[in-house]
């Protein structure tokens, strides 16, 4: 008797490690990578990333990635439609690469959870340890978490992508690429900068809805000011009426008046509103042609007159 129900014993324990216990563990494995599959599919198509790389260029403001639907877009009113596709596909596979890595961790701390509960093995403590350490580490690498928190804000937020033309306090230049830690800004010199995300403390973007260009030219202390500043808002109209400077403005020049004296000059200042990234352009020209038209009509400046020359003629 006392044989048959050892036999019978060991026969049940055979049973559940040997049948239920491999079982129930692939299942779970096999419902973790399943579910992680889907859950990525969805992912990619909310991103864009299951699409063509010809398909791209369709992605327009009518067709962004579903990600971004419901999300703010401040994309540059310059920008052109591969720009502003390509800057969008970026941004939300950055974001969806967040997405999936969260979807992967669940599910592997779900699976190792399933597995030591079938195997016998109490999970509260490994739950309590796991919480200590997450918060040793979180603490650790404080500043990694906070380059990570930052960034995704960022990208939600859209407060600038690739191609604008931003003022991160130490750096200042053209966005590269923008990542969950760092984001890369090509300043004017070529010099390219490696910003960590929690460190940017304030943005100052350049590229977005419009700009403005703020032009300051000096004269004489002896020169007639009304008349400079009329020829000098004459010069600025003819000058934007050109077609090639009209598709750079969004408005007509203002002449402020005189901005600053000094003891050996005075300097007059007038603004004008123009599409993202083109103020600088539209200064160099407009001073240009000032000096040029002040050149012709014989307002004094405060600087020899053959210098001037130079810089004005063709």
């Amino acid at each position: 008797m006392d044989v048959h129900n050892l036999a019978f014993e060991w026969t049940e324990t055979s049973r559940h490690w040997l049948v239920e216990v491999p079982l129930r563990i692939t299942i779970y494995v096999v419902v973790a990578l399943i579910a992680r599959y889907f859950l990525h599919r969805m992912i990619d198509r909310a991103t864009g990333r299951s699409r063509k790389k010809g398909d791209v260029d369709r992605q327009t403001a009518a067709g962004k990635p579903p990600l971004l639907r419901h999300l703010r877009d401040r994309v540059p009113t310059s920008a052109s439609g591969p720009e502003v596709a390509e800057r969008r596909l970026q941004r939300a596979q950055t974001i969806g690469s967040v997405l999936k890595s969260t979807v992967s961790i669940v599910l592997l701390t779900w699976i190792v959870l399933a597995i030591l509960n079938v195997v016998g093995v109490n999970i509260a403590p490994f739950i309590a340890s796991a919480g200590v350490i997450g918060l040793a580490i979180g603490f650790g690498a404080q500043n990694l978490v906070r380059d990570f928190v930052t960034g995704v804000f960022m990208l939600l937020e859209d407060q600038y992508g690739v191609g604008d033309f931003v003022d991160l306090g130490e750096a200042t230049g053209e966005v590269q690429s923008v990542g969950l830690r760092i984001t890369t800004v090509r300043d004017i010199d070529g010099t390219l900068w490696y910003v960590r995300n929690g460190e940017i403390a304030r943005v100052g973007n350049m590229s977005q809805e419009y700009a403005v260009a703020r032009i300051e030219v000096p004269v004489a202390l002896t020169a007639d000011v009304d008349m400079a500043e009329q020829v000098a808002l004459d010069a600025a109209e003819a000058a934007v009426a050109d077609p090639a400077m009209a598709e750079k403005v969004l408005g007509r020049p203002e002449m402020l008046g005189v901005q600053e004296l000094s003891p050996d000059l005075l300097t007059l200042r007038m603004t004008l509103k123009t599409r993202p990234n083109a103020q600088w352009a539209v200064q160099r020209k407009l001073r240009r042609e000032i000096l040029r038209a002040y050149d012709e009509h014989d307002i004094e400046l405060p600087y020899p007159r053959g210098r001037v020359h130079a810089v004005v003629g063709d």
